[in-house]
């Protein structure tokens, strides 16, 4: 029984992480999305903003990587 809470506690783990990396790869490609103001067109996000959510995007990729790679040790330890 405690393998498999493991197993699940993994698999829930992962597939919430990998949500949040699938929302902040798409936050990123805004980048070129352009805005309509009353005065000029600006771009959606500032270059600042771009850098920051880059960085979340790969630090969400290699903990998601991570706990893909737990998931699959409880799967095998799960599974004789």
């Amino acid at each position: 029984l405690l393998v498999f809470q493991d197993f699940a506690y993994h698999f829930t783990v992962f597939v919430f992480y990998f949500g949040a990396f699938l929302l902040e790869a798409a936050a990123t490609s805004l980048h070129d999305l352009r805005c309509n103001a009353t005065v000029s067109v600006q771009p959606l996000l500032s270059d600042n903003q771009y850098n920051i959510n880059v960085a979340a995007t790969i630090f969400a990729f290699m903990t998601t990587a991570c706990y893909g790679c737990s998931l699959g040790l409880a799967l095998r330890r799960w599974r004789p």
